[in-house]
């Protein structure tokens, strides 16, 4: 996983072309639902429901490849198998790890777009 970068630059270079002035939009929904998702993440861990874990971490995992975020989305990939084993006893790791992920890649896009974070 350390070889595989935050940001996939050709990937978002086809999005920028495709989703033209929309691109920062979509960019700003993503880290919104993202937010989300790391906190449903967390709620999943405290109600000790693997099962919807393991669904959360799929769909951030989807979400993320797609938008160019190949590191977060390897990261949800392990969340995901934590919960489909039930054991989430290693997920408080996992998730710390997907919320740095998640801190470095809202910054790297804000940065791509423009923003400045906060």
């Amino acid at each position: 996983m350390v070889d595989t970068p935050h940001l996939d630059e050709e990937a978002l270079a086809e999005l920028r072309e495709v989703m033209e002035d929309e691109f920062p939009i979509l960019i700003e929904t993503y880290l919104m639902d993202s937010k989300e998702r790391v906190e449903s993440l967390k709620e999943a861990v405290a109600n000790e429901d693997s099962d919807a874990f393991a669904k959360t971490a799929h769909s951030f995992k989807g979400s993320s490849i797609n938008i160019g975020a190949p590191r977060l989305g390897e990261l949800c990939l392990k969340a995901e198998r934590v919960g489909q084993s039930e054991k989430l006893d290693e997920a408080p790791a996992v998730i710390e790890d997907i919320d740095a992920e998640f801190q470095r890649v809202t910054e790297a896009f804000h940065s791509l777009i423009g923003r400045s974070v906060g």
